[in-house]
């Protein structure tokens, strides 16, 4: 059983390895983006942040090259400190939420596609309730309603939102998988249900959900840069890449002030499509292995 099982996670990477092998832009992008992480996360640790976002007049919008390499905002901090810690605060808060918003959806999809009748039904009102709420909206009101949020508030919040598209996913495999016949047979020697759930029902759908927590990261990703981009993300004195973009909307700072926000843009675009490239060579690879079974 040992045996079978590894030759079926060595298979599953092979086929993971061929379609990056493939598709050279999602190989290209995985690569590049773990350089990019290591890097910010090791120059993050030789940034004093509290110095950082000190106001200093002096060097208000200070050009590229004179002071600091890719200049200063209208407070005169430094940009490229700025992109650092903000690329990094994005990458940690979306793996945070992608983490927590996976956990609760696994483990209500998993009850509700396994266990079925009542239970199911009752679990799908209150996510299609939640489905329904408006999330961004009621994000908004919080952070405009609580005087001293935290980025663990802001992580939690967008978790309690964030969680039913992941439990739909994986109800509706769980409903498939809990007919096989292999789930039959461990009821009638008597394996109890969590057993069942956690042994042989979860692994089944781990490729599915290595796919979906990718996508769910390069959402989250966006929607925390865009809610800093509107005001409603990170407190004020947090570094985010969306703050630095929100700069534009004064139009003398998107003439003159380049350097102020188009590479905070530039970085989104990068950090949103290699994420999105190695999500969709994952779900090809996901889709090929259900073909070969």
């Amino acid at each position: 059983m040992r045996r079978k099982k590894k030759r079926y996670r060595k298979k599953g990477r092979n086929v993971v390895f061929r379609e990056f092998q493939k598709d050279k832009i999602a190989m290209v992008s995985l690569i590049l983006l773990v350089i990019f992480i290591f890097f910010v996360f090791i120059a993050s640790l030789f940034i004093d942040q509290e110095a950082l976002m000190r106001i200093n007049l002096y060097d208000r919008y200070s050009p590229p090259g004179e002071k600091y390499i890719l200049g200063a905002d209208q407070g005169g901090k430094d940009i490229l400190g700025q992109l650092i810690i903000g690329a990094r605060n994005s990458i940690l808060i979306a793996l945070a939420i992608t983490l927590l918003t996976s956990l609760i959806g696994i483990v209500v999809g998993l009850i509700c596609g396994y266990f079925g009748g009542w239970v199911d039904h009752i679990i799908m009102r209150i996510i299609d309730f939640f489905v329904t709420i408006p999330s961004l909206l009621f994000i908004i009101v919080f952070v405009t309603l609580v005087p001293k949020y935290t980025v663990t508030s802001f992580i939690l919040t967008m978790s309690l939102f964030l969680w039913t598209g992941t439990a739909r996913l994986v109800r509706s495999k769980a409903l498939s998988e809990s007919k096989r016949d292999y789930v039959s047979a461990s009821k009638t020697l008597g394996t109890s249900d969590f057993v069942i759930i956690r042994r042989e029902v979860a692994p089944n759908l781990s490729s599915l959900l290595i796919v979906e927590m990718t996508l769910n990261f390069a959402g989250n990703v966006g929607i925390e840069t865009g809610l800093s981009y509107l005001g409603f993300g990170l407190p004020p004195t947090t570094s985010s890449l969306g703050t630095l973009v929100s700069y534009a909307n004064n139009p003398a700072v998107l003439q003159q002030y380049w350097w102020v926000w188009l590479p905070a843009s530039l970085l989104i675009l990068f950090m949103m499509l290699a994420i999105n490239y190695i999500g969709q060579a994952l779900r090809r690879s996901v889709d090929v292995k259900q073909r070969l079974g």
